[in-house]
């Protein structure tokens, strides 16, 4: 959410994203993948870690450069939308693994796959107008996309905690 905040020109890349990215997005996402392949569940496996690691290459995408561990400096936009159209790609196969599962689930990872290929179209219009008009419609996918995230998790936590479905998803 707050990426795509950021995304509908809101705000610049700051720490706040940084620390996010690295943190709750990355570290705390690969840990519960972790703990999903212990219980037996592939999706979760494979979607948790899948995308901490992706928060974590992200970050590593925007920093390493001015850390100087990247020898060309930073990466050109068009190839940071190759980036994006092959985690597009990825998340249409886990979009279609959500098939049968609830509908909100099914429609975090469609729209995971909209925003990536809004993302991607962004980068590739790097600096046009059409690039800003699509970097902002990304952002108000992503909001949608991640509240809806959000909403699932809060879901699923409160049926766990309260022995019954609190909130339909």
């Amino acid at each position: 959410i707050l990426l795509n905040i950021h995304n509908m020109g809101f705000f610049p890349i700051s720490a706040v994203i940084i620390a996010m990215g690295i943190f709750y997005g990355g570290i705390a996402q690969v840990i519960v993948g972790v703990m999903e392949f212990k219980k037996g569940n592939t999706f979760g496996t494979v979607a948790f870690t899948s995308y901490g690691l992706f928060w974590i290459s992200l970050v590593a995408i925007w920093i390493l450069p001015d850390m100087g561990f990247a020898k060309g400096g930073a990466s050109e936009p068009a190839f940071v939308a190759w980036y994006l159209i092959l985690w597009g790609v990825f998340s249409f196969f886990m979009w279609i693994g959500t098939w049968g599962k609830s509908y909100v689930m099914q429609f975090v990872f469609g729209t995971l796959v909209l925003l990536f290929a809004l993302l991607a179209a962004h980068n590739f219009s790097h600096g046009t107008e059409i690039g800003e008009v699509l970097g902002k419609i990304a952002g108000a996918v992503g909001i949608i996309c991640g509240g809806s995230a959000f909403y699932l998790a809060m879901a699923e936590l409160l049926e766990d905690v309260k022995g019954k479905k609190i909130l339909p998803y």
